[in-house]
This record gives structure tokens, sequence and C-alpha cells, in this order.
């Protein structure tokens, strides 16, 4: 594509980003800026980014402060007519598809229009944002941000390598099992109390399976432990998970193995369907059975303590296993299965 004709493409993803957003803040009539004041920002933008690689770098930043001011002039006209407190978030938007506007000439098409997008819908999303954070009490703010430090603040800061004899045990790998732990209870108490007993138990046995099985065992087994009657809405959940795996581990194989697949599939299919029987079992019986108890709401949806026992001990486990290998050779290959299959099959 010759220069001219990327300019105009440029050009035209921001105008339509600039449109997409300008739309919904014309729907809510907002008086700083529309649909043509959104589209000429983001046009502004990829004019100043594309004068910025051919003149200066500072005409990106003057096209800001310019905008800034801009939008400093009419809110103080706003404040003078109806002394009304003129918001920020049309500010914020202006500023951010500017910036959009720029980075589709500097940085990534994809990540322009994913921003630009996102910023469409989380601006049309504000009823049912407000509606959601209405609903939160202490307990489940507490938790979200419990699971943000654990997998957004401590995760990426840990290394990525791995600090043992054996080069198995990884201190981010292993932290992963702790947000998995955490971000399972916390998903199994969102979906109980978005879906009720029976949508979320199901909910939370599918999504556990998919995700660790032997996670969703510790978070719901230790649920039990304050109300016993909720004992078959567990091993329900834990139950669902365990048939999950196999089926997992059946498509992984496929991928990964196809070879082995003929082999592997009557086996791990059959655990598979014994695992599913009973699952329909106890779904069944505990559907019939109108005094059951469903998982109770938890203090602490995000289990911190269980999460952090149990990355402890897959950091455990993949050492044992590593050790009976060295010692033993391919010897060993039962002992690794065995040692591994306590924390995840899936490695084997």
């Amino acid at each position: 594509m010759s220069d001219l004709g990327e300019a105009f493409r440029q050009i035209g993803v921001a105008l339509g980003l600039g449109l997409l957003v300008g739309l919904q803040r014309e729907r809510v009539a907002s008086r700083l800026a529309g649909l043509r004041t959104f589209a000429l920002t983001t046009v502004f933008g990829t004019l100043c980014g594309q004068l910025a690689q051919t003149l200066s770098p500072w005409i990106a930043v003057v096209g800001l402060l310019a905008l800034t001011g801009i939008i400093l002039a009419g809110n103080v006209i706003k404040l003078r007519t109806d002394g009304a407190d003129p918001g920020q978030t049309t500010e914020v938007a202006l500023l951010l598809l500017y910036l959009v506007g720029v980075y589709l000439v500097v940085g990534s098409t994809e990540v322009a229009i994913a921003v630009g997008g996102g910023t469409a819908v989380l601006l049309w999303a504000k009823p049912q944002l407000q509606g959601f954070t209405s609903k939160l009490g202490d307990t489940d703010v507490r938790a979200i941000m419990q699971f943000a430090l654990l997998s957004l603040v401590i995760l990426p800061v840990l290394p990525n390598r791995a600090i043992d004899l054996y080069g198995v045990v990884n201190p981010r790998e292993a932290w992963w099992m702790v947000v998995l732990v955490a971000g399972l209870g916390l998903t199994g108490y969102i979906a109980h109390k978005l879906l009720g007993d029976r949508g979320g138990t199901f909910a939370a046995g599918i999504l556990g399976g998919l995700i660790s099985s032997t996670a969703t065992t510790i978070a719901f087994a230790r649920r039990t432990r304050t109300t016993p009657a909720s004992i078959p809405t567990a091993a329900i959940v834990i139950t669902l998970a365990t048939t999950v795996v196999f089926a997992r581990v059946l498509v992984e194989i496929a991928i990964t193995a196809p070879a082995l697949l003929r082999s592997a599939a009557p086996r791990i299919g059959g655990l598979g369907l014994l695992t599913a029987l009973l699952a329909a079992f106890l779904w069944v019986r505990w559907r019939r059975n109108d005094s059951a108890q469903g998982l109770p709401p938890l203090g602490n949806p995000t289990q911190i303590e269980a999460a952090l026992f149990f990355g402890v001990l897959y950091a455990a486990v993949s050492f044992v296993g590593a050790a009976a290998r060295d010692h033993f050779g391919e010897g060993g290959l039962y002992a690794v299965a065995a040692f591994s299959g306590l924390t995840d099959i899936d490695a084997i």
C-alpha cells in the first residue's frame, strides 16, 4: 500500500471510531461533544500523528494541549450558563479518542480499534454497570479487591523462571495456582449470586472443570465446613468439574498427540462417562429435593488461605515428581504421574 493510501486508511479508521463513540454521546444528549465533535477529534489526532512523523513529534503534544484548552473553555461556558456540574466522562473520552487517533499512526491499528470500540461499549454500558455496582456489598468489593491484589499486583512481579535444582518450581506458575483457587471461589460466588442455587451450581461445575478440577475441589469442599447441609451441592459441582476434565484432556491429546488418541480415548472416555453418569444421578436427585440447600455465601469468597495452601502444594508436588523422575529414570514415570495427578493431569 502506498503512503498516500495508508494515510487515507488511517483517517478512515479514525473517522469510524469517532463516529462510533460520538453516536453514544449523541444519544445521551451530551452538551459538550456529540457525533461530529468525536469524529473530528479522532481525525484531528490522526492528522497530528501523521504530521508528527514527518515534521516534529511535538505536534502531537501541541494538539493534545489545544484540545485540552478547548475542553476547558467549553466547561467554563457551561458553568456560567447553567451552573450545573459538567461531569468528566465526555472530556476524558474526547482526550482518549484523540490519543487513539494518534496511536493509529504511531502504533498498532488493532490496539487502537480495540481501545476505541471498548470505549464505546463502556460508555454505552453505564446503566448496566451502575445496576451491577449498586448490588455489591462490602464483602463483594473486598473479595474483588483481594483478587485484584493476587492477580494484578503480585502475579506480574514474580520471577517467571525455575528456582530449584530440577527446574520445575516456577514462582509465577505456582502463584497462578493461588490465583486459580481464589478466582474459582469468587466466580462460584458470583455465579451463585446471579443465577441462583441451581444455575450457579451448574455453571460453577463446568467452569471449574475447564480451569482446574483440583482447585474447584479445594474451593468448594472448604465451603461445606460451616454448613453440612450444602454437601450435596458441593458434590455436584466437584463431580461436574471432574467430568469436564476428561473431555478437556481428550481434546488436548487430539491436538498435541493425535496418534495417542485412539489408545487413550476408550480409557479416559470411559472414566469421563462414569463421572458423567454419577453427576447426572446427583443432579436429578438434588433437583427433586426441595429442601436441598445451596452453597452458602462466604464471608471471604476469594478464600486466600486455601489459595495459598494450594499454591504451596502445587510447587511441592512438582518438585517431588521431578525428583522421582531424576532418581528412578523412566521407571519412575508412574510415580511422576501419581504425583502430577494430585494437582493437574494435563501436564503428564
